[in-house]
């Protein structure tokens, strides 16, 4: 059980590094504005509704990466062969997708995608449990 836990925290971490170096990336092709204070919702709002489609399309990836990242550690520690600790980080962070998209003003592409490429978890499962070697 306490495996299965740190599983998905370990799932958990790893795809928020994936999602944050992927919209580092998209923040350094699109910077925020001259002036954006870290607490200025509004602003932020503002930022994301008048990015263009790549600016989205990076956070996207981001998730796709996060997705695979998360799936492949969760079920890597889990060493179980079991999909339960990548589905529950896929759960997780569609959660936290879904309040992301409720809060920022975002294209309903951007709400199909971000809402689906969470079950990229499955691809990272499946990979973690590939035991073919090259």
């Amino acid at each position: 059980m306490i495996r299965r836990i740190l599983a998905v925290i370990g799932g958990i971490l790893v795809g928020s590094i994936g999602v944050w170096l992927m919209e580092r990336l998209g923040h350094s092709l699109y910077p925020f504005p001259a002036g954006l204070r870290p607490d200025d919702l509004e602003g932020f709002k503002q930022y994301v509704e008048n990015l263009p489609f790549m600016g989205k399309f990076i956070v996207i990836l981001g998730y796709a990466l996060g997705a695979l990242l998360s799936g492949f550690v969760a079920t890597k520690i889990a060493n179980n062969g079991k999909p339960t600790a990548a589905i529950s980080c896929g759960a997780i962070f569609t959660v936290f997708t879904i309040y992301n998209l409720i809060m920022l003003p975002t294209p309903i592409w951007f709400w199909v995608l971000g809402i689906a490429v969470w079950g990229l978890v499955l691809v990272g499962y499946k990979l973690a449990l590939n035991k073919t070697r090259i």
